[in-house]
């Protein structure tokens, strides 16, 4: 059976499916195929049950529920980190009165940025054009999501807000639950199982085998380094990827309970495979 996994081009993603990617995880009879797209088309193909697995925001995913079921591996959480809201260095220094580059209405970053400021004003721009307008000044500040929340300083950006430390003050120190992997609940039990294991064993053969892992993600990163392409890596591809635990979970719920106490969420009942 052919199984399409839906990613974001990004380092983070590729060393989570390096280890299927490469081979070195049997895909135990499943023929793989990896689609690629930015995560703002992901949560929209979803939408249409496009793809078996896919990577969605968990903003999407409240929205999902009838169509997916979420993995219990391949989170991408901010733990005292995430989102940051820029602007250039003689720029505004808050949200007041300005309108905001945001990378898509299904974005966890939006409704974060959301909860951090109900009134915010924004527009949608793609999000490897965000620090472009931000520096032309057709926008006033930009939401940064993937490797801009690491390089915005060099581009002589400042931030008016870490919506990952922001997040982190307001829980207590919950970490900031931004993407996760779902699966199409049309599969049936037994594939559902199956294919949570790949998917758990391709995060860890990156996590056990970092070098080789971290060397093919590189080429996702769009102008990073390998120091830093190991620092991003890092920042989205640990523990809580590899199992939400208790703590990731309780993440999620308060982040969706949030955003349907604020109105910018329906009710929505968590359920992971398995």
């Amino acid at each position: 059976m052919k199984i399409r996994i839906a990613h974001s081009p990004d380092s983070d993603d590729a060393f989570m499916f390096y280890g299927l990617a490469s081979g070195k995880v049997p895909s135990q009879g499943f023929e793989i195929e990896h689609v690629l797209s930015d995560i703002e088309a992901l949560n929209r193909a979803a939408f249409e049950r496009r793809y078996e697995i896919t990577a969605v925001s968990f903003h999407a995913y409240a929205h999902l529920t009838d169509r997916y079921i979420l993995l219990p591996h391949g989170a991408s959480m901010g733990d005292r980190y995430g989102p940051v809201v820029v602007a250039k260095t003689d720029g505004p220094r808050s949200l007041k009165g300005i309108k905001v580059a945001v990378p898509g209405e299904l974005t966890t970053a939006l409704l974060a940025l959301r909860l951090y400021d109900p009134s915010v004003e924004y527009t949608v721009v793609p999000f490897d054009q965000i620090q472009e307008r931000v520096h032309a000044g057709t926008a006033a500040a930009g939401l940064l999501i993937h490797e801009g929340q690491l390089t915005y300083a060099d581009e002589g950006l400042r931030k008016i807000v870490d919506l990952g430390e922001w997040w982190a003050d307001r829980t207590g120190g919950l970490p900031l639950p931004l993407g996760g992997n779902v699966i199409r609940r049309d599969l049936g039990g037994d594939r559902v199982t199956t294919l949570s294991r790949l998917l758990h064993d391709s995060i860890a053969y990156g996590l056990e085998h970092r070098d080789e892992a971290v060397e093919y993600a590189m080429q996702f990163g769009r102008g990073l380094d390998r120091s830093r392409t190991d620092r991003f890596v890092g920042m989205y591809v640990n523990d809580l990827t590899l199992e939400y635990g208790q703590r990731g979970r309780a993440a999620v719920e308060r982040l969706l309970g949030d955003g349907e106490r604020a109105g910018l969420l329906p009710p929505v009942h968590i359920e992971f495979a398995g």
